[in-house]
């Protein structure tokens, strides 16, 4: 009996010995270290007041009472890459990885904004999900993934693989695939480490652990993974929060489906393209054509939100009315309505020209009132994001997340200004309490995606 024991000790140790002598496959990946493991050298920190430190190789981040979102934002800017770290969280906390995310300051005075890899100890466990900070809310949450909720573990370190290449975002929590995403609001930013901020009632000098933080930026075809998950498309479509808050989709990215011509029953046969999520109005020589014409909603909308992205090519002139009236028997050429300009500033000439200085610049009142000469516009070729806000009479026009002008309708400075532009011919101009949605044709090659509208409700 004692022979066979220790002929099995023996080949336990055997075993034991050679498995010891194995080696792990050595990672080629060509890895390029953004913690240099001693100081925060390269890294600057953002918003709230939440403690970041060294210590043994890592960086912690601890809460702090009564400040507001803290980060830790590296000083160089990325824009497609893989990134790989570890983290360790306490269990009441809320974090995660910014990942191409910015500080502007005409967006909500700097705060910082863009694509978060959710850091989730909860019981919701969507760790490894994507969140839009400071804008639109959930896009991928891992609501359905229950293999990756599992695969967070609680007090212990977990492993991040994040891929942001082109238009694409991919996670992975603990070697499980999490999210997919197929997203093209942002293309470059900045990487930060999240403190949350914490209520009155929670803990303070509660941390989040991070280390091994490596990215790698070239040759990222060779090395990217394929994700067996279905992605989740967010071009022409709602995110999760978005809609929770009621807004709906004014365009189905698809179809001509709820819009119509201003003049005539159904969309127009030519003068407009449908083709890969994007609604374009095609070049007519730069005059408001006869071919196609406005389009407007079949739906007629009172207070409102209206989001939009819009590209315009070189010298393009183009408008989003709201508040239209299309009847025919009010007179010939475009549907009367308020009007968010969209022009090339730089090469149209109505850039100069309107009844106010300014007046038919990008994302004015056009004809009435000037927008904000700071307004941040991206050239022609890039998109831009145009919002409209219509509550109680008071409008608001926002470009690319700044406000850039706001007025009060049916009040007597608005008046005055009606009275002395080309509107004064129509009696009550821009005074109706409910429209259409416009997209104009002005000739000129404009395109328009993720049209989305909410309906406010009057308190």
């Amino acid at each position: 009996m004692n022979l066979k024991i220790n002929y099995l000790l023996f080949t336990l140790a055997l075993a034991t010995l050679l498995g010891g002598c194995q080696q792990e496959p050595k990672d080629n990946t060509p890895w390029v270290t953004l913690f240099d493991g001693e100081s925060l050298n390269g890294w600057t920190q953002l918003g709230g007041e939440a403690t970041y430190t060294v210590k043994d190789n890592a960086i912690v981040g601890t809460t702090v009472h009564k400040t507001p979102n803290s980060f830790m934002t590296s000083d160089k800017m990325y824009g497609d890459f893989i990134l790989e770290l570890d983290y360790k969280v306490d269990p009441s906390m809320n974090s995660g990885i910014q990942i191409r995310s910015n500080s502007l300051a005409h967006y909500m005075d700097g705060r910082v904004h863009g694509y978060q890899i959710e850091i989730d100890p909860s019981e919701r466990a969507w760790s490894a999900g994507i969140y839009d900070e400071a804008r639109r809310g959930w896009l991928n949450p891992i609501t359905d993934n229950q293999e990756a909720q599992k695969a967070f573990k609680q007090n212990e370190w977990n492993h991040y693989r994040i891929e942001a290449i082109g238009d694409t975002l991919k996670t992975w929590i603990n070697e499980v695939p999490a999210a997919y995403l197929i997203d093209d609001k942002t293309d470059k930013g900045f990487i930060a480490l999240q403190v949350h901020s914490i209520s009155d009632e929670q803990k303070d000098g509660t941390d989040i652990i991070w280390k091994n933080i490596k990215i790698l930026t070239d040759n990222l075809s060779k090395y990217s993974k394929k994700s067996p998950l279905k992605p989740i498309i967010t071009n022409n479509a709602l995110g999760v929060d978005e809609a929770k808050k009621g807004w709906k989709m004014l365009w189905d990215g698809e179809t001509t489906k709820g819009w119509r011509g201003a003049r005539l029953e159904e969309f127009p046969s030519t003068g407009w393209d449908v083709k890969d999520g994007i609604l374009t109005v095609l070049s007519s020589g730069g005059e408001e054509s006869a071919a196609g014409g406005d389009i407007v909603t079949k739906e007629i909308y009172g207070d409102f939100e209206l989001m939009l992205d819009f590209k315009i090519t070189e010298g393009a002139n183009s408008g989003i009315k709201y508040y239209v009236d299309t009847d025919i028997n009010k007179g010939p050429g475009s549907s009367i309505g308020l009007e968010y300009q969209i022009l090339d500033d730089a090469k149209h000439p109505d850039a100069k020209l309107g009844n106010h200085d300014g007046s038919r610049t990008i994302a004015s009142l056009y004809d009435l009132i000037q927008a904000d000469v700071n307004k941040p516009m991206n050239p022609p070729g890039e998109w831009n994001t145009a919002h409209i806000v219509s509550k109680d009479n008071h409008v608001e026009h926002w470009l690319n997340g700044m406000k850039v002008l706001e007025y009060e309708r049916k009040s007597d400075d608005y008046r005055k200004l009606v009275s002395e532009s080309k509107y004064a011919k129509w009696p009550k101009f821009g005074e109706s309490d409910k429209g259409h949605i416009l997209l104009q044709d002005h000739g000129d090659s404009v395109s328009f995606k993720n049209i989305k509208i909410k309906s406010i409700i009057k308190e």
